[in-house]
């Protein structure tokens, strides 16, 4: 089974660690950096607002938890958003390669 996994971040050079490293430990087979989300949150009692990165890695479930190891390991924030969804249909092709590159 495939996912696509959110990943939140606050800077640009936190976003490029992260994406490197799943891409450079084979837990994901792309990330999209998409730039200029705003975030509207409860945190610690509070309605609390951040400038964000969306991090979009493409995987197989079977590497989730080394995935989400690896995110919270470097992570700046005390509780990161990684959240996984299964995809559902594909291009075939697309997802035979996400397969040959996470092995």
């Amino acid at each position: 089974m495939y996912i696509v996994v959110f990943i939140t971040v606050s800077k640009k050079q936190e976003a490029e660690v992260i994406s490197r490293g799943l891409i450079k430990n084979r837990l994901a087979a792309c990330v999209n950096m998409v730039r200029g989300i705003d975030s509207l949150f409860w945190w610690k009692g509070g309605v609390d607002r951040a400038r964000e990165i969306l991090l979009i890695a493409k995987t197989r479930r079977s590497k989730f938890k080394k995935l989400a190891a690896f995110v919270k390991s470097v992570h700046s924030y005390t509780v990161p958003e990684i959240i996984a969804l299964p995809v559902v249909s594909g291009n075939k092709g697309y997802l035979a390669w996400i397969n040959e590159s996470v092995g």
